[in-house]
């Protein structure tokens, strides 16, 4: 069996490998081990992830996709998901997410008969459908509060907008100028492949 590991978190400022530690206890505790780990800092509310779609192109049929939660993989529009959802079943892959138990069959060879195992696999997929349902009306609910207190605190003269990480800024640019390419400097400065670009792209030409 060959479980890829996907880590993700949505900032720069998180700690995308927060959860590396319960994903390689679960694994141990099915007598399994993780193959491959995809770990980045990105908005699960993209579907141009560049983590998951190198997860997608390495992966082969029977693969396990590990993740902490859904809204780990899926933040996603009912669009954009079900295409993510249409690749991955392509793809022939098993998604196991730790807080849904209805998928931890994939982890061990099927038993029983048939018709259980088909029926257990449908009721994983709806519970994987409404996990991701709930995961974007989340998302949406979190983006209309931040929207209401940004546009609360503008109206009382207090907002700012986000401060500019300083010594990040300064890693990135040595980092380029020593000639490392987007991936290096990302892997190296513990940030995101978008703000290395977002910071590349503020140098004086």
């Amino acid at each position: 069996m060959f479980i890829r590991a996907y880590l993700r978190a949505s900032t720069d400022e998180q700690d995308a490998g927060r959860a590396r530690a319960s994903l390689a206890q679960f694994v141990a505790d099915h007598e399994q081990r993780i193959a491959s780990e995809y770990l980045e800092n990105e908005s699960g509310a993209k579907a141009d992830r560049p983590e998951l779609l190198r997860l997608l192109k390495d992966a082969h049929k029977g693969d396990v996709l590990l993740v902490e939660s859904i809204d780990r993989l899926s933040r996603l529009s009912a669009e954009d998901w079900q295409t993510l959802k249409g690749v991955i079943d392509a793809k022939g892959l098993h998604i196991v997410a730790l807080d849904l138990p209805t998928t931890h069959q994939a982890m061990s060879a099927k038993t029983g008969d048939e018709f259980t195992n088909r029926m257990l696999g449908a009721i994983s997929g709806l519970m994987v459908e409404m996990m991701a349902a709930i995961a974007r009306k989340d998302y949406e609910q979190r983006r209309e509060r931040q929207a209401q207190g940004i546009e609360k605190a503008k109206a009382a003269g207090k907002y700012q907008g986000r401060p500019v990480d300083e010594d990040l800024h300064k890693r990135v640019k040595e980092l380029l100028g020593a000639g490392l390419g987007i991936r290096a400097a990302a892997r190296h400065a513990q940030c995101s492949t978008t703000t290395v670009l977002r910071i590349r792209d503020s140098l004086p030409a």
